[in-house]
C-alpha cells in the first residue's frame, strides 16, 4: 500500500488486522503530535493502528525503492527473449530475511 492511500482508506474502512506483534516507539515530539493529529482526524483508528498503517505503506515503499544492482548470472528472460540478471542489491536479503522472520512469527510455540 501507498502512503498516499491511507487517508482515503481511512476515511472509508473499518481496521483489521488478525496478527499483531506489539513494539514499542518512541518517538520525537514532532511525529507524536503528528501522529495525534491522525488520531484526532480518524477517531475509529487507535494511535496503534494509524501507526501500524504508516509503518506498512512505508515499508512497502521502502521495499520498491531498494536499489536493482544486476548480477552477471541470468537468472530469466523477459517477455521479449532479454537477459534478467540476478539482483545483488538488498532486495534479495530483504526479501529472504522477512519471509524466514515471519515463519518463525507464524509458527505455533512448541509444545502446542
Amino acid at each position: 500500500m501507498r502512503i498516499a492511500e491511507l487517508i482515503q482508506r481511512w476515511g472509508k474502512e473499518r481496521h483489521s488486522r488478525t496478527s499483531v506483534r506489539p513494539y514499542t516507539v518512541h518517538l520525537p515530539l514532532r511525529d507524536a503530535a503528528r501522529i495525534e493529529a491522525l488520531r484526532v482526524m480518524y477517531p475509529s483508528r487507535s494511535d496503534s493502528q494509524l501507526m501500524a498503517d504508516l509503518i506498512s505503506a512505508a515499508l512497502d515503499e521502502l521495499e520498491v525503492a531498494m536499489p536493482y544492482i544486476p548480477g552477471s548470472r541470468i537468472i530469466a528472460e523477459d517477455d521479449y527473449g532479454d537477459p534478467i540478471y540476478e539482483d545483488l542489491g538488498p532486495t534479495p536479503q530483504f526479501y529472504s530475511l522477512s519471509h524466514e522472520i515471519l515463519r518463525k512469527l507464524a509458527a505455533p510455540p512448541l509444545g502446542k
